[in-house]
């Protein structure tokens, strides 16, 4: 998992933990298997993002949810239909607008004439993986929607409740550019999401790789190739196996020393809150299990942490003018906090 810096040059470069030669305590040749059997069926038809795929499935190990930002075509909506595809689950895709109405996606209660009572209709947020495409284009109401949902992975319709299936992940995308009729997202729905992800452009090489698929045909494009490739079954066990990961004390301290210092920093008016901590843990145990180690390393905790931190920070408003970002700060924390060895 290293990239050119030149892609994002507020994020730290990933430095891969040095090689050690030892057994893991815990079985994780078949978690590395399936993921590379994931990366593989995806990289047919996605040419770079690997950073984003690679994001996308800690994610889903983690069990968290992921909001996508880049400009237009950058394959945001490809990458997460492809991820979809490759898992032997249910997939739908919400196409958020203006005038979608909450009902429109959890569902809506209708009469029954013939029993004189109602039946819940559920919407296409029953689903595994669910996509929701430019969610910043639907009103506050709509967006309330998925507040439940994505905490609790259950939906509350007319006081009855109805648990989701299980796996549920929702992936949204969103566009940095294009801001009129937008609705920002509220800080509360931001928390929910486990990564946000921001794309940049492909750099010179891998725009000639897209130039030189898209001349092979459109079969080198299409996603009717891609073969589900992870069962449910798998998941769930790869997901155990990421639970038992070791994470030493000096590095849960290390963790909570960064999160603590987003609370004080007088650049921010908005710290993380401690479902931020966690998602970093799980984030770096699932990036471990990843590489095929049973331990969690403080490269582990730095590669996950811009993407858990970046939307649950708020900086104040001297500092944005400043043109300050939240990567920044994010980047000064791990550079000014002692590193444990």
């Amino acid at each position: 998992m290293t990239y050119p810096m030149e892609q994002d040059p507020n994020l730290l470069p990933y430095t891969p933990p040095p090689t050690y030669d030892y057994v893991p305590a815990l079985p994780l040749a078949e978690l590395q298997q399936a993921m590379q059997r994931v990366r593989a069926e995806v990289q047919q038809v996605i040419v770079g993002q690997e950073r984003m795929m690679d994001l996308l499935m800690i994610a889903l190990l983690s069990d968290g949810h992921v909001l996508i930002e880049g400009a237009p075509g950058l394959a945001k909506t490809l990458t997460a239909k492809l991820l979809a595809k490759c898992v032997h689950t249910g997939f739908s895709r919400i196409q958020f607008t203006p005038d979608l109405m909450p009902s429109d996606v959890i569902g809506t209660s209708v009469f029954d004439p013939r029993t004189a009572t109602f039946e819940f209709r559920p919407g296409p947020l029953f689903s595994n993986i669910v996509l929701v495409d430019e969610i910043n284009r639907a009103p506050a109401k709509t967006q309330s929607a998925l507040f439940e949902v994505m905490e609790e992975r259950q939906i509350t319709v007319d006081g009855h409740t109805h648990p989701m299936s299980y796996p549920f992940m929702i992936i949204a995308t969103q566009n940095p550019i294009e801001q009129e009729g937008t609705y920002r997202l509220p800080e509360a729905q931001l928390d929910r999401f486990f990564f946000k992800i921001t794309l940049g452009y492909p750099d010179l090489e891998q725009e000639v790789a897209i130039l030189a698929r898209f001349q092979q045909g459109s079969e080198h494009l299409s996603t009717a190739a891609i073969k589900p490739v992870l069962t449910i079954a798998e998941l769930e066990r790869a997901r155990f196996l990421v639970r038992s990961v070791r994470c030493e004390e000096k590095l849960v301290r290390y963790i909570a020393t960064i999160v603590d210092l987003t609370r004080r920093d007088p650049a921010l008016m908005l710290g993380a809150s401690p479902r931020a901590s966690l998602a970093i843990l799980m984030g770096a145990k699932s990036a471990a299990a990843i590489e095929g180690r049973d331990f969690v390393t403080p490269e582990d905790i730095q590669f996950v942490m811009p993407h858990v931190l970046r939307h649950r920070v708020i900086l104040t408003p001297e500092r944005e003018m400043e043109g300050l970002t939240t990567d920044d700060v994010v980047k000064r924390m791990i550079e000014r906090t002692e590193v444990p060895r």
